[in-house]
């Protein structure tokens, strides 16, 4: 499995499987041992252990400060 970029708050990132309301799209609200995750569509919060998110993420679709990451 490829290496994620690490993860901020603020990414959107697409799940593996999608959620009881169809997406599939959470936006990170906090992050640490456990990461907080919103669903995009729905507005559902929910509380990951790192593992756990690391196994169920398929790919970071945007990043919240994606230009400040290109003046570096």
């Amino acid at each position: 499995m490829p290496e994620l970029p690490p993860i901020a708050v603020g990414d959107e990132v697409e799940m593996r499987k999608p959620h009881a309301c169809g997406a599939n799209r959470w936006v990170v609200v906090r992050t640490g041992a456990d990461l907080r995750v919103k669903c995009a569509a729905c507005g559902r919060s929910v509380l990951m252990p790192r593992d756990q998110f690391n196994k169920a993420v398929r790919k970071v679709v945007g990043r919240e400060n994606a230009d400040a990451d290109e003046r570096r």
